[in-house]
């Protein structure tokens, strides 16, 4: 059985390399990539504990399954609205460099 702390640094390093994309790149679309590798870290984190807590309780809970699906669900809700944001502004703009998104005027 693989011990909860491999989950752990695992979920971990895919946070920081998606805070690493987030916060260094100039494109949208890698930022977006990003946001995703943090909310599946998140995810991650959520089984993990509820693997091992369902484990040490020896019940069947579904609660662990539930959280992830519900931010599983949130990403693509999130994704879907901003590639629509992306795509309209790369319209307007022509560009999808996050500076240059700074106004909302169409």
């Amino acid at each position: 059985m693989i011990p909860l702390s491999w989950y752990l640094i695992l979920a971990a390093i895919l946070f920081l390399l998606g805070l690493y994309g987030a916060m260094v790149r100039k494109n949208s679309i890698a930022i977006l990539m990003g946001v995703e590798l943090m909310l599946n870290a998140v995810n991650i984190n959520i089984l993990a504990f509820w693997h091992y807590h369902s484990q040490v309780n020896g019940a069947i809970e579904i609660n662990g399954m539930v959280f992830a699906a519900i931010v599983v669900i949130a990403a693509a809700a999130e994704a879907a609205v901003a590639l629509a944001i992306i795509i309209s502004v790369f319209r307007n703009n022509k560009s999808i460099v996050a500076a240059d998104m700074n106004t909302l005027k169409g």
